[in-house]
């Protein structure tokens, strides 16, 4: 348990983090007791976690009590994540892995398990490089382009959550989580492999589910809508922007608008949400997506 004097200099064990960074303009989430804290005490790995979904997600864990395990394929990109949540008295940990790596994968989660003793939470927010693929039209791009997003995220959803499942089943109980898109359930232009990478993670979310619920593990996957605060978003617009003609503005604009509520998601909501699932409190979820679209997809 925290102490007073750690109370009043605001820094308890567990404190609760910023969602996001002040840079990305979301709000402080309420500081919680450790009582009241989702996760507290859980053992979380995240995949991909220097990136701005991977980190968001971050901080929403070790708000909530979380002890991370963080990574990323260059360690540089991790550290600054987890040296925030250490200064804010959260637990957090950074490791540079390939999550396509078979190999680096099994033998982080050796360590992790080794230090920790077990894994409660697997989420992968890996991201995968755009060059020469979107903004290319189907007819003429190639085909190794296209199967590179649907190779390198299936394989280390896969990877991450096989290796996840096997130190999972002997305890009944484990989280296992990851990220789609829009383009999962709807058809998008130039966007290449990108769509059939999401449509199947989603399935995979189903099918590892269904081998693992009665094991006491859940599964599930999380659908925001375009998230402007990304810079992932932002290099979607500038390799679209010659073929669509659209500004960044017209761009944000456009994807607004297939809302009910006229805006893109934030980081701020889908970190809150992925809490929540990865929680207790979340018990009845599982071989399903949550749909964050905010009305653009009908469920």
């Amino acid at each position: 348990m925290s102490t007073d004097a750690e109370r009043a200099a605001g820094r308890p064990r567990a404190a609760a983090v910023d969602a996001n960074r002040e840079a990305t303009g979301a709000i402080a989430p309420t500081l919680r007791k450790e009582a009241e804290m989702l996760l507290m005490n859980k053992v979380a790995v995240i995949y991909g976690a220097g990136g701005a979904i991977g980190g968001a997600v971050a901080r929403a864990f070790a708000g909530e009590g979380a002890r991370l395990f963080l990574t990323g394929r260059r360690r540089t990109t991790v550290e600054p994540v987890a040296e925030e949540i250490g200064r804010a008295g959260g637990s957090a940990e950074a490791a540079e892995v390939d999550a396509v790596d078979e190999r680096a994968v099994d033998e982080h989660l050796r360590r992790v398990i080794d230090k920790a003793g077990r894994i409660d939470i697997s989420f992968n927010a890996i991201g995968v490089g755009h060059d020469g693929i979107l903004g290319v039209p189907l007819a003429e791009l190639d085909v190794r382009k296209f199967v590179l997003p649907i190779t390198a995220y299936t394989t280390s959803y896969f990877l991450t959550a096989r290796t996840a499942a096997r130190h999972m089943i002997p305890n009944k109980s484990g989280v296992i989580m990851t990220v789609t898109a829009l383009p999962a359930r709807m058809g998008s232009p130039l966007n290449g492999g990108y769509g059939s990478a999401q449509a199947a993670k989603e399935a995979l979310t189903r099918d590892l589910s269904h081998e693992l619920a009665r094991q006491g593990i859940r599964v599930v996957a999380l659908r925001p809508h375009g998230i402007p605060e990304t810079s992932t978003l932002r290099e979607v617009h500038a390799m679209k922007a010659k073929a669509s003609g659209m500004t960044w503005e017209q761009f944000t604009g456009y994807l607004g608008s297939m809302t009910h509520s006229r805006r893109g998601s934030t980081l701020a909501e889908l970190a809150s949400m992925a809490a929540f699932v990865a929680s207790d409190g979340a018990s009845g979820l599982t071989g399903t997506i949550v749909n964050m679209t905010m009305g653009s997809l009908d469920d």
